[in-house]
């Protein structure tokens, strides 16, 4: 039973990095503007097939070495992906920005579909996938039997703790960083204060496209498969992480993203793997009917 656990717990932190990595692109986007991208999960499909082309594209020139190829699909699939979230914001979002709280809603809804039709017509329906590029597994001694741990998963975890170290940098330690907090807590008078809003905005949906298109490689190197609607699932789980945690707080993306992967994975090994979805959102309804605001995030206070 301890080797089931610590398997499993290891898979849930490995699935719940990614997660978070999600996650954080909506809780960004929401922060800034109060409003949910949920074209989010496209986003992280688009870069899945991004990233399997850039692994393609270098064996076809004979990169073969892993750190390239990973730093290759890296810088291919975030560069990108930042434009797609660029042009989300731009197409869905500003020309309805003092519209009702429905349409933009809405509008990105439509992109969503937009972005699973032009991939499908495009890449075609059928799954996709790539060869292991990580080979190789520690395995550890429990009991009576032994905890797997792919050198894979070892990566991922390592490139999420370093993608929101970095991030945490940038909006904590940079200029960017200080005009995103200004326009989240008081745009007008940001703008007041001479800061362009509308580009803080546009950056902001880059940065969360970037999120999405490092958990996008990570989770391909992981599985090897993916489709057109590989999006829409996680995507939805996500963005489960991110209320979870407490939308509009980065730490509480992370968090909710790690508790919501490693309850999923521990159902999934102990109880029964083809209710792991059940389990995951009835675990987000309880914590909602307890703390609203989530796990990390503040309580909204109504002026009256």
């Amino acid at each position: 039973m301890d080797g089931i656990f610590l398997q499993q717990l290891v898979n849930g932190l490995t699935l719940g990095s990614v997660y978070g990595l999600i996650a954080i692109g909506y809780t960004m986007v929401y922060g800034i503007i109060g409003m949910i991208n949920f074209a989010h999960g496209e986003v992280y499909m688009v870069s899945a097939y991004l990233a399997a082309i850039a692994i393609a594209v270098l064996a076809f020139f004979g990169v073969h070495s892993f750190p390239l190829v990973i730093l290759g699909t890296l810088v291919f699939t975030i560069v990108v992906t930042g434009v797609y979230g660029f042009a989300i914001e731009r197409i869905a979002y500003k020309p309805l920005r003092n519209s009702t709280r429905l349409a933009p809603l809405i509008s990105a809804i439509g992109m969503s579909l937009i972005l699973q039709n032009y991939v499908q017509l495009s890449q075609g329906a059928r799954q996709q996938g790539i060869p292991t590029m990580l080979e190789g597994a520690l395995r550890l001694h429990v009991g009576d039997g032994y905890v797997m741990i792919t050198y894979t998963k070892l990566f991922i975890i390592a490139a999420a703790i370093i993608g929101m170290l970095a991030l945490t940098f940038v909006i904590q330690k940079t200029r960017l960083g200080r005009m995103c907090r200004a326009t989240q807590q008081d745009r007008k008078m940001a703008q007041i204060l001479g800061i362009n809003t509308d580009r803080v905005i546009s950056y902001v949906f880059v940065i969360g496209a970037s999120m999405g298109a490092l958990a996008g490689v990570l989770i391909t190197l992981n599985y090897g498969t993916f489709d057109f609607y590989a999006g829409f699932i996680i995507g939805i789980k996500a963005f489960t992480a991110a209320v979870l945690g407490g939308i509009g707080s980065l730490p509480g993306a992370m968090l909710g993203g790690l508790i919501l992967g490693v309850a999923e994975a521990q159902f999934s090994g102990m109880v029964n793997s083809d209710y792991k979805d059940v389990f995951s959102f009835s675990l987000l309804v309880l914590i909602l009917i307890f703390r609203p605001q989530g796990l990390l995030g503040r309580p909204q206070v109504t002026k009256v």
